[in-house]
């Protein structure tokens, strides 16, 4: 039965989590209402932003031909890095959006708006997040510290952007594809052109899932104002979503080209295979996908991980051999 506005679903659980995740199973019930707001229960999220800072960081490697035992921090600090920060952000979009999402059938369960976290409680709590993200980035070097810093302005910015503009997924992926020139710099030590080509074609890519996300809220959107890519495209969204396909794959193969090392032709090969694999994989979910069926739209929204990891195994491999 579907619940009213301000009213939770049983036991508090949020609509869209995955029944039986861990947060509503093994944590302990008075942290529940805070790992909801984080989006614990939907890990996919803290997926996409790790990624590209997976990507960036195995770029980096395959480029300059060298691995050290920083990087294995690198990596780990970027993991722990993109919880803190996905919850952070998860966190202040629902403060902004607590009017919105009381009026939308999938989030009207969510803390705030279903009364389980006050908006002060949600604000203290995001400031914790954020100090341990912080503590964190101190880690790396001064360059990558402030590219850490610059990237509180788009986190900051895209809650509101759905008020004013048709395109905020153009905003989702300048904050979540932030990571790629952050862990690029963390190795490097300055941020290069294929750092910045690859995060372009994340954006391209964050454009593609984030319109097949926005399908799922298309008819109470409307209803209440928030503009979307996928309320902009409609119908066309397809011919939309292979532009993007092809922006990611183009791109993201661009900065592979860029990133080679001279004479290293094997791993060069082995490193075009990420946007290769990465593309027919997004090929995959377009045959898959109908934009007014809910399910579908979330299921293959999920399933980008998976995007990611294709790209960040053949990476990996490159910058090993």
């Amino acid at each position: 039965m579907t619940q009213g506005p301000g009213i939770p679903e049983p036991s508090g659980q949020v609509a869209d989590a995955v029944s039986g995740n861990w947060v509503d199973r093994y944590a302990p019930s008075a942290t529940r209402p805070y790992l909801r707001l984080s989006r614990a229960d939907r890990p996919i999220g803290t997926w996409l932003l790790l990624l590209p800072c997976w990507m960036g960081l195995a770029l980096a490697i395959f480029h300059d031909g060298y691995l050290r035992w920083e990087d294995a921090w690198i990596a780990l600090g970027c993991a722990a890095g993109a919880w803190l920060m996905r919850g952070a952000g998860c966190t202040w979009n629902d403060i902004t959006d607590r009017d919105f999402d009381a009026q939308v059938a999938r989030t009207r369960s969510r803390p705030i708006p279903s009364g389980q976290v006050t908006p002060r409680a949600a604000l203290a709590w995001l400031m914790a997040q954020a100090l341990v993200a912080f503590a964190i980035l101190l880690t790396f070097n001064t360059a990558a510290i402030v590219l850490g810093i610059v990237a509180l302005a788009p986190v900051a910015i895209y809650p509101f952007a759905k008020r004013f503009t048709w395109w905020p997924q153009v905003f989702l992926g300048i904050a979540f594809n932030w990571g790629a020139l952050l862990a690029w710099t963390a190795h490097t030590g300055s941020l290069g052109w294929p750092a910045v080509v690859l995060y372009a074609g994340g954006i391209a890519w964050t454009l593609f899932y984030d319109t097949i996300y926005a399908h799922q809220d298309t008819e109470d959107d409307a209803l209440i104002g928030v503009k979307s890519t996928a309320r902009l495209f409609g119908e066309n969204s397809p011919t939309w979503l292979a532009r993007f396909l092809v922006a990611t794959v183009s791109l993201i193969g661009l900065a592979v080209v860029l990133a080679a090392p001279s004479g290293e032709l094997l791993s060069l090969v082995i490193a075009i295979g990420g946007p290769w694999a990465m593309g027919w994989h997004m090929t995959w979910q377009m045959r898959q996908l109908d934009i007014d069926n809910p399910d579908t739209c979330l299921r293959l929204f999920r399933s980008n991980r998976d995007t990611g990891l294709l790209g960040v195994l053949f990476f990996a491999v490159a910058a090993l051999l």
